[in-house]
């Protein structure tokens, strides 16, 4: 069983405005574990930033426990809190006329004093970083010429080398193309694994917290957070309600989402593997309802890897090949 590292008590978020307390979310009682990567999930407002922000000692909490490595995170000094959070925001890094490697030690500032100098075990602490993260060939490019990607690696790599076994990251794979987001998530996982630290980050990306994530929290103003491994979470119907909305569904055969098409008429699909699986795609985003389980008039038979193509049936006896799901759906539509 892995080690709790965070525990949160009847936790209430918020922030003040105009002088008023506005209240996001309360009674929140969860735990966050060393050696798991884990997403936060929600909709826009549901105060997940807050809650992130709230971890993070950047504002106060309005209620409840934060206990962090067996402390209350009250009776931490800022000084002692930077050698145990890391954090790495949403916000692009602008900067110019430094390179990554100097961005990278930035992170050893904790520990190096006013000055920052770098002392041989700092070096290479840095070092280390930067090969987690496998950005040893930008270490000598400057941050501004970096594509989005690199930039986060490098943000990264910073959090590593403030060495501290916590890191919270908010939304790290915004502004990025989805091999990027990919490669971020799986290395995050992949940290969590090497390091024994305790990753959690808010995210957008929910097809890919569902596949990488060790655990899933869902922020929901109603329900409040609920925790969970991925599937469990889907097997207890936590994920079909709190992503219920008009035109989704969540599939518990892929454990992923779908859109729900709606269908004007039902074909039988008659086949296995990846071919059924794509023309099975095709046509109910046509609006046609196929599987093995339809009884129809007409149905198609899917040819396989080595014998391509996609045999129609029609009831009267006559049948037309389609070589490409684009010729099957002119035989069909």
């Amino acid at each position: 069983m892995k080690k709790a590292t965070i525990q949160l008590r009847a936790l209430a978020i918020g922030y003040l405005t105009k002088g008023d307390t506005k209240r996001i979310a309360e009674g929140i009682n969860a735990t966050i574990s060393g050696g798991e990567l884990t997403c936060l999930l929600g909709t826009n407002g549901v105060g997940k930033s807050t809650l992130l922000r709230t971890l993070s000692a950047f504002q106060p909490k309005l209620g409840g426990e934060i206990w962090l490595l067996g402390r209350e995170i009250g009776s931490y000094s800022d000084k002692e809190l930077s050698t145990r959070i890391g954090v790495v925001l949403t916000d692009k890094c602008e900067l110019r006329n430094m390179r990554v490697r100097e961005l990278v030690g930035m992170g050893r500032s904790p520990y190096t004093g006013f000055w920052g100098t770098l002392s041989r075990e700092d070096e290479r602490i840095v070092d280390t970083s930067i090969e987690l993260v496998h950005i040893t060939d930008l270490s000598d490019r400057m941050v501004h010429t970096l594509s989005d990607g690199e930039r986060q690696k490098v943000m990264i790599a910073k959090a590593l080398s403030q060495e501290t076994p916590i890191i919270f990251l908010d939304e790290p794979t915004a502004f990025l193309d989805f091999p990027s987001k990919v490669e971020i998530m799986r290395l995050l996982h992949k940290l969590t694994r090497e390091t024994g630290k305790t990753i959690f980050m808010s995210t957008h990306d929910l097809e890919l917290a569902l596949q990488i994530a060790d655990k899933i929290w869902l922020m929901d103003k109603t329900n409040g957070i609920s925790v969970g491994v991925p599937e469990d979470l889907a097997l207890e119907g936590h994920l079909s309600r709190f992503f219920a909305r008009e035109g989704i569904l969540f599939d518990k055969e892929t454990g992923l989402f779908r859109v729900d098409n709606l269908y004007s008429r039902q074909i039988r699909l008659v086949g296995h593997g990846q071919r059924y699986a794509m023309a099975r795609k095709a046509l109910q985003r046509n609006g046609v309802l196929a599987n093995r389980e339809v009884e129809s008039d007409t149905w198609v038979e899917c040819g396989t890897l080595s014998t391509p193509g996609f045999v129609v049936h029609k009831p009267s006896g006559v049948s037309s090949t389609g070589r490409t799901i684009e010729e099957l759906l002119d035989l069909l539509l």
